[in-house]
């Protein structure tokens, strides 16, 4: 998978920003695309993702995904390469 054009994490609830290109009219433009996941560590110790909410994750969730749309929003084109990366938050 590639690497997001940003993330925004809340508690362990994280909601990430990608843009796809795909072909419109004859031409490639960006479809912007948001990923919602939660991190956890199994009983082993290791970290996992999972995209099932508990109670307490749909608050998170909905913070994390409403600064994602502010983000895509105010950032109608992706962010270049070339220019610093805005932080994660």
């Amino acid at each position: 998978m590639s690497k997001p054009e940003i993330s925004f994490k809340v508690g362990a609830v994280r909601a990430c920003v990608f843009r796809n290109m795909v072909a419109q009219g004859g031409k490639m433009v960006p479809l912007p695309k948001v990923i919602l996941e939660v991190r956890y560590k199994d009983k082993t110790g290791k970290w996992n993702g999972t995209n099932s909410l508990s109670l307490n994750d749909i608050p998170k969730a909905i913070l994390a995904l409403q600064k994602a749309f502010e983000y895509l929003t105010q950032h109608k084109e992706p962010e270049s390469s070339e220019s610093p990366s805005p932080n994660s938050q």
